[in-house]
């Protein structure tokens, strides 16, 4: 169940007004930073609409699917039409089998496999699945890999990516005329201080979150202690918490976890992070998990539910 506000909910229709003002005036006032400070603030404003777009597909801040929509639309990040996102985490959550790659359109793992296609995607894959790699590549790779995938899916003509594309690169054009025309902001600069960053932090959060197990609620872990990225992901942090109730609101998250959190962990295993530092500390340098999917060919586990 994706959920929808009963009510507007005032503290995320604040939090789309700052994001957004936010973005202009970093956007107009880009020539009074140093680089280094226009990619921090930059990077954690485009990663932060991305969280918010999160809490837009499940129900929030409006009981209206359309004015929701319409709030977080803007495609500050460029290279993710929110419409493509939104098919893609619903069937998230819809999946029986998360952390699949045949059943779940947001796994990170790879499907058993041979040939030089394969090898690719493993080569690939090694290249990010330490988290420096990841923070240092991912959004290259990442990107690359995605729109190779959507093209592909516009070459075929299919209706839906086209049209979702369509409407998408109008609204990217409408971003590109405020950053050329009004901001004197080149589009090299927007890529390196904006969308790049962004999309590495947000790489932070995803890192982790899911993992090959037999129980479906062992895939999904916790990271606690998170006072400022878990801000910034809007307590996607605890995400047990969300998978368990993906209609709750950001701020309520915390409350509701504090009061499951026994019964969570029992369910997932105890899979459980202090905080991003020891995510970090375990992971900087070190592979997650195995690229291949260890139970790819295991009908028994592709079939649990």
């Amino acid at each position: 169940m994706i959920g929808i506000a009963r009510r507007i909910e005032w503290p995320t229709v604040a939090l789309v007004a700052l994001i957004h003002v936010g973005w202009l005036a970093a956007t107009l006032l880009h020539d009074h930073l140093h680089p280094l400070a226009l990619a921090a603030i930059g990077g954690w404003l485009v990663a932060w609409h991305g969280s918010l777009q999160h809490e837009a597909i499940h129900g929030h801040p409006t009981p209206w699917r359309s004015v929701n929509d319409t709030l977080v639309a803007a495609p500050l990040a460029l290279w993710l039409p929110y419409e493509v996102y939104q098919r893609s985490h619903i069937a998230h959550h819809a999946s029986a089998h998360l952390a699949h790659p045949q059943h779940d359109p947001e796994a990170r793992y790879l499907a058993a496999g041979e040939g030089s296609r394969h090898h690719l995607a493993v080569f690939v894959g090694r290249l990010q699945s330490t988290l420096a790699g990841r923070l240092i590549l991912g959004p290259l790779l990442e990107v690359t890999q995605f729109l190779w995938r959507e093209a592909g899916r516009v070459a075929r003509g299919e209706a839906v990516a086209r049209s979702a594309w369509g409407r998408h690169l109008v609204a990217v054009a409408g971003v590109w005329a405020w950053l050329h025309f009004v901001c004197a902001l080149s589009l090299a600069s927007y890529l390196a201080c904006f969308v790049y960053p962004g999309l590495a932090l947000t790489m932070v959060r995803s890192f982790a979150e899911h993992r090959a197990d037999p129980s479906p609620a062992g895939r999904v872990a916790v990271v606690e202690r998170a006072p400022l990225l878990g801000l910034l992901f809007l307590n996607n942090n605890l995400h047990a918490a969300h998978h368990a109730w993906p209609g709750l609101a950001w701020w309520r998250l915390p409350g509701a976890y504090r009061r499951h959190r026994a019964a969570l962990l029992a369910e997932n295993g105890g899979l459980v992070y202090r905080g991003y530092a020891e995510v970090f500390a375990r992971f900087l340098f070190r592979p997650h998990d195995v690229l291949v999917h260890p139970m790819y060919s295991d009908s028994e586990f592709v079939g649990t539910t």
